[in-house]
C-alpha cells in the first residue's frame, strides 16, 4: 500500500532538498520519488543529505512535466501554503488527507505533489491535482522548508496506514524485564527478614512489618536483576552487623 504513494517534487532548486526529502520518505516507509525538471540531479549534495536513503535517490525518476509524473494516479494532492480560488476539494488537516490517500492507495497509485522552494506550485500545476492540502501553522510565520513539509505529510500518511488493521505494523517496545521466580522472591524475603531480626529493626514480634514489606515489593514488581541487586545490598549491610 505504501508503495503506491508517490512523492512528486516540481522544479526543486536546491539538490539538498531532494536528498532530505528522500530521507524523510524512507523514514516513513515511502519509496517512490518523482522529480519534475529538477535544477540539478543527481548531485553530491543530494546524496549527502539523504543520509542513507540513497536507494530512494537511485530509484527516483526524472520527468519533464507534472502531467507525466501523475498520469497513472487516481488521486493527486497538491501541497500549498495558501488556499487557491479553485473548485478543488481542500483538506484543512493533513490527517484527513492521509486517511483518504491510504484508502485510495490500496487500489492504485496516488501522488503528493510539492512545488518550488520559493514559489510553490503554479495555478496550472494545481489544476493538475484532484485535491489540495495545507499544513496548519503559525499564521504570522507559516514558512516550512520543502523537506519539512514532505516529512509532515509523509508522517501523517504513515500514521494513517499503521492504524489500519491490515498494516501489520508492530510498535517497538522495550524488552520486558524477566521477573523473579517465586523461589527467588522467597529467598529474598527470607534474607530480608533475617537481616531485620539481626539489626534489631523488628522489635515487636506481632507487628505486620514483614507483611507490609512483602506487599510493597509485590506492588513494585522488581525484575530478577533488580532483586539480585537488593540481595547484594542486604549482604553488604550484613557484613557490618555484629556477629551473633
Amino acid at each position: 500500500m505504501l508503495s503506491n504513494i508517490r512523492i512528486v517534487l516540481v522544479q526543486t532548486f536546491h539538490p539538498g532538498n531532494i536528498g532530505a526529502t528522500a530521507r524523510a520518505m524512507k523514514t516513513m516507509g515511502l519509496t517512490e520519488l518523482v522529480l519534475v525538471n529538477p535544477r540539478t540531479f543527481p548531485d553530491d549534495e543530494a546524496t549527502r543529505l539523504a543520509a542513507g536513503a540513497t536507494d530512494v535517490l537511485e530509484n527516483a525518476r526524472c520527468v519533464s512535466t507534472l502531467e507525466e509524473a501523475v498520469s497513472d494516479c487516481i488521486q493527486v494532492v497538491g501541497a500549498s501554503a495558501r488556499l487557491r480560488s479553485m473548485p478543488l476539494p481542500h483538506f484543512d488537516e493533513p490527517d484527513d488527507m492521509a486517511r483518504q490517500v491510504i484508502a485510495n492507495a490500496a487500489q492504485a497509485p496516488v501522488a503528493l505533489v510539492f512545488g518550488r522552494e520559493r514559489s510553490g506550485l503554479t495555478n496550472d500545476e494545481i489544476r493538475c491535482c484532484s485535491h489540495q492540502v495545507s499544513i496548519p501553522a503559525n499564521p504570522e510565520y507559516g514558512i516550512l522548508n520543502l523537506s519539512q513539509a514532505v516529512q509532515i505529510l509523509a508522517y501523517e500518511v504513515h500514521r494513517a496506514w499503521r492504524k489500519r488493521d491490515t498494516s501489520g505494523f508492530e510498535y517497538q517496545r522495550p524488552l520486558e524485564a524477566t521477573p523473579p521466580s517465586r523461589e527467588q522472591f522467597g529467598y529474598f524475603q527470607e534474607h530480608l527478614g533475617k537481616l531485620m531480626q539481626q539489626s534489631g529493626f523488628l522489635t515487636q514480634p506481632h507487628a505486620r512489618t514483614e507483611e507490609q514489606l512483602q506487599a510493597l515489593f509485590a506492588r513494585a514488581q522488581p525484575s530478577r536483576n533488580e532483586l539480585s541487586l537488593l540481595r547484594g545490598l542486604l549482604s553488604a549491610f550484613e557484613t557490618h552487623l555484629p556477629k551473633q
